[in-house]
């Protein structure tokens, strides 16, 4: 959530921050502004009343103690009260509507990001090369019937489409992954492996930005939970309205958890196989700092995902997100995206994004600077760590052999068990 001070002090500023998002947000804002005015404009009201009240309750203890005639005054009193409560009531409501309405306010892109859409999207850096195959490169939904490890027909059937099944060596591989990113996040990185609930209520799903934003895309039950998009929104909620102190930051979270998700794209080619899935496995890290130390965690975190690609082997690329391109929540992030031989292209594996104060306001997320200090709100990052269908599609095209077997990276291997993936494995 955006602080209020800055769209009263600055609401042009503001506006002209927005639009780089190409967003039609300007009407939302001027509403804002009004209802913020309102809500002034009777809160004086009120509190001018309630010093009368304090004037008036005085004038009838003093007639009262003076044995005098307070029947007048009493009966002002009772109108000063009843006027404040009516205002008081308006204030209510004035509160609600108002923060309803900052609840759709994106996040200010951060400066530094390019102006456009995802066109101007600009690629920061590289790691390894595409190695050209001396044979016509399959894609992974090919290579997973022919190995027997993926079976998207019965995953279809048990479910719909964009819900695969792994079987055999292909779940065998899931669960590896998995293993290697928590033990490399939790070892080496310094992470706290966390396992988190899979359903959350709306203010947990609210206090990192899902809601109200992105409500269309989520799985809600009957009794008005939602299924986790990513383990970002239940792992940043484990300090919802909670005060840390200073000596507790950063503090450096990691979850693995099937992630669920309606939207998974247009119908077409970018559809097939596992590219665009309505449940995957994904790897989450998330980080809570002071302000001032949040550019740093942002560039840290960024290296923790993309040591995963590079322990895998998997070429990638590092692209800083335009500002028209982020995500509601985000003032900046950074894509990975992996080299996938079968189909050719890149693909995102990762997204690692800072959200300044944004969630926390949001969440009521707080630590004290020093321990006579108000409370200030914490930054909260996060970054996929990462995420398994593109990883795991980048791994089996890139590494497909010309027998159709798939070379497992040396860092896998004691995972797996194995330096190979036949068919005769499944």
């Amino acid at each position: 959530m955006i602080d209020i001070k800055q769209l009263r002090e600055a609401p042009d500023r503001l506006r002209q921050a927005l639009r780089r998002r190409r967003r039609a947000l300007d009407p939302l804002i001027d509403e804002i502004v009004a209802l913020d005015m309102q809500h002034r404009q009777v809160l004086q009201k009120a509190e001018r009343l309630k010093a009368e009240r304090n004037a008036a309750s005085e004038e009838v203890a003093r007639r009262k103690r003076a044995k005098e005639d307070a029947g007048s005054a009493l009966s002002g009193l009772k109108e000063l009260s009843d006027s404040i409560k009516a205002l008081d009531d308006e204030l209510r409501s004035l509160d609600a509507t108002l923060h309803d309405k900052l609840l759709h306010v994106p996040n200010i892109p951060s400066d530094d990001l390019p102006d456009g859409d995802a066109t101007a999207n600009r690629i920061v850096r590289t790691w390894g090369e595409p190695v050209p195959l001396r044979f016509t490169a399959k894609p992974h939904w090919e290579l997973g019937e022919r190995l027997g490890i993926l079976d998207l027909p019965r995953g279809a059937k048990i479910s719909g489409s964009g819900f695969p099944v792994f079987k055999g060596q292909g779940a065998r591989l899931v669960r590896a992954l998995i293993a290697f990113m928590l033990d490399l996040h939790t070892t080496e990185h310094g992470y706290t492996e966390i396992s988190p609930p899979l359903l959350v209520n709306r203010d947990t799903a609210t206090g990192t930005g899902q809601l109200p934003d992105l409500e269309n895309n989520m799985y809600v039950t009957t009794d008005g939970q939602y299924l986790i998009p990513t383990a970002e929104v239940p792992v940043t909620n484990l300090h919802r309205d909670e005060v840390l102190t200073a000596e507790e930051l950063p503090r450096a979270y990691c979850a693995y958890t099937p992630c669920f998700r309606r939207e998974a794209g247009a119908h077409g080619k970018d559809t097939r196989g596992i590219l665009r899935v309505h449940q995957f496995d994904k790897v989450e890290i998330v980080r809570l700092c002071r302000p001032e130390d949040s550019p740093g965690e942002l560039e840290r975190m960024l290296g923790h995902a993309e040591a995963v690609l590079q322990r895998l082997g998997i070429p990638y690329r590092v692209a800083l997100l335009a500002a028209g391109d982020v995500g509601f929540a985000s003032a900046k992030t950074y894509d990975l995206e992996v080299w996938a031989a079968g189909v050719a292209t890149w693909l995102e594996a990762s997204s690692a994004s800072t959200f300044g104060d944004f969630q926390a306001r949001r969440a009521n997320i707080r630590y004290r600077p020093r321990s006579d200090a108000k409370p200030e709100f914490v930054h909260t990052l996060n970054a996929s760590g990462v995420a398994l269908p593109r990883t795991l599609i980048a791994l089996l095209e890139n590494n497909q052999q010309p027998d159709g077997s798939i070379r497992i990276p040396e860092a896998l291997v004691p995972y797996f068990g194995r330096d190979h993936l036949t068919p005769s494995a499944s």
